[in-house]
């Protein structure tokens, strides 16, 4: 598995060096230095929280993974392999039906505020496992370090504002390509 999450990393970041050998000889041979070094500024933050990301989520990836109920898993593993190819997530299993003999107005409200204490049971423990993705010291630096670097640029009175957003524009381009390429 980790040999082939490498692998993806490998061929994302050839095409991201090569996008970037594609701006930087632009820059050289039409532009000035000064749209070389915005481009740059701006590509290496978008990489630097790119990489921040994938680092969190994975953690956050494996915290989940490590913290799994094989309890619940257990239902999944009754199920033939003709159901899980009709019903893959399990939407149409059968349930515990209550007559309509003895569906109460009472009994309808105690079922609906079961569910919704599940539900908010459920959204309170996803929010605190997103929180590591979202809150990651190195996505936190990412996002320091490319608005330093705006700052410094500006202050400098040196920004160019279309080669740092074409700098920027780096990393999303060279994932769409990588996609494009990996179909």
């Amino acid at each position: 598995m980790k040999m082939k999450i490498n692998q993806e990393i490998i061929k994302f970041a050839k095409v991201f060096i090569f996008l970037n050998l594609c701006i930087f000889i632009y820059a050289l041979i039409f532009q000035d230095k000064l749209w070389l070094l915005n481009t740059q500024v701006a590509f290496f933050s978008s990489l630097f929280i790119t990489i921040a990301s994938f680092i969190s989520y994975k953690k956050n990836i494996e915290n989940r993974l490590s913290n799994l109920d094989l309890s619940q898993t257990s239902k999944t593993e009754d199920r033939d392999k003709i159901d899980e190819i009709d019903d893959p997530y399990d939407l149409y299993s059968e349930y515990e039906e209550v007559p309509e003999s003895e569906l109460t107005p009472e009994k309808i409200k105690e079922i609906i505020n079961d569910e919704k204490s599940k539900v908010k049971r459920n959204s309170f423990k996803n929010t605190l496992f997103a929180t590591g993705g979202f809150l990651s010291i190195y996505r936190v630096l990412g996002y320091g370090l490319l608005i330093f670097g705006f700052f410094a640029l500006n202050n400098n009175k040196i920004f160019i504002p279309i080669a740092f957003i074409v700098g920027l524009g780096i990393v999303p381009i060279g994932v769409l390509i990588s996609k494009l390429i990996k179909k």
